[in-house]
């Protein structure tokens, strides 16, 4: 039986302010982005980018990914909430980003900067599909070092079964609904070295970190060495995104203020298909385009 390692989420204090982990993985994710961006424009000239772009090219992706993921997370997830308290909207400090909002927010900024530079957009994100599951594990890894969208309820039997402290009241309250779950309930030694009692859940974070980043990255780096057609590497990360997301939501816990919605899906799932078709429309495109070219 597994219990959340309990990771101080401030890396270093320097009086009054505070280095968090979860900021620091959000640098991890950039500094990787420019280094593996600049190891492409070099050994792979044929894509015509020079190293030196990888710095603007930051710039773009970086506001998108901070705008977009916030105000997807208000319009996606509570939307309600924060029409009755908008001032909280720019307190992003509180947490609160969504990847689907991020992702469309990055999908602005590289147009723009396409515009800006002259060059298509689908080949700019060519280029960047390989650079960003990278960054997705750096994310999740923030996350499970706050011990934050921790898994659903699983058998405690199982090997990969962790408890979550954070989770503790949320425990309590689905065992109150739900008598049959105290079967599964655990006891692990708290953090104040009381025993306490909890579920065992699927560490989500860590299947994230394997899937949409560890996985997906080696197969955009690998499918990227040689040269493709235009807009099939966006279209890989599409669907390869899209699919991986979707079997990570199986063992995520849903938001508890949305649930699951229709079909038993969670609305990171729902939130998923679309990319997938994205995904296959851009890679028929992709072929047609090329094969017309022939």
């Amino acid at each position: 039986m597994l219990v959340h390692p309990q990771f101080d989420p401030i890396a270093v204090s320097l009086g009054p302010i505070h280095v968090r982990w979860y900021g620091l993985m959000y640098l991890v994710a950039f500094l990787l982005f420019v280094w593996l961006g600049k190891y492409r424009a070099r050994t792979q000239p044929t894509l015509g980018w020079q190293p030196r772009e990888l710095d603007d090219l930051l710039f773009y992706g970086a506001l998108g990914v901070v705008l977009g993921g916030r105000l997807g997370y208000v319009l996606f997830y509570k939307l309600g909430y924060y029409v009755e308290n908008p001032l909280e909207i720019f307190m992003i400090w509180q947490g609160g980003m969504s990847f689907h909002g991020g992702f469309l927010g990055v999908m602005v900024a590289l147009w723009l900067y396409g515009r800006r530079t002259k060059r298509h957009f689908i080949s700019v994100l060519d280029f960047v599909a390989p650079l960003v599951p990278t960054g997705l594990a750096a994310g999740r890894i923030g996350n499970f070092i706050n011990g934050e969208l921790w898994g659903r309820v699983t058998d405690p039997s199982a090997w990969w079964a962790m408890v979550f402290p954070q989770a503790h009241a949320e425990d309590l309250l689905m065992m109150e609904q739900n008598p049959a779950l105290k079967e599964s309930m655990v006891t692990y030694l708290g953090p104040d070295s009381l025993i306490v009692s909890g579920l065992a859940r699927h560490p989500s974070q860590l299947y994230q970190i394997a899937l949409e980043g560890l996985a997906l990255f080696v197969i955009l780096w690998l499918f990227t060495r040689k040269p493709r057609p235009m807009g099939c590497a966006a279209a890989v990360f599409l669907m390869g995104y899209g699919i991986f997301r979707f079997i990570a939501e199986f063992g995520r816990e849903p938001d508890s203020f949305l649930g699951l919605l229709a079909g038993g899906l969670s609305m990171g799932q729902w939130l998923s298909l679309p990319m997938v078709l994205a995904g296959v429309i851009m890679w028929v495109w992709a072929q047609r385009r090329a094969a017309g070219k022939n």
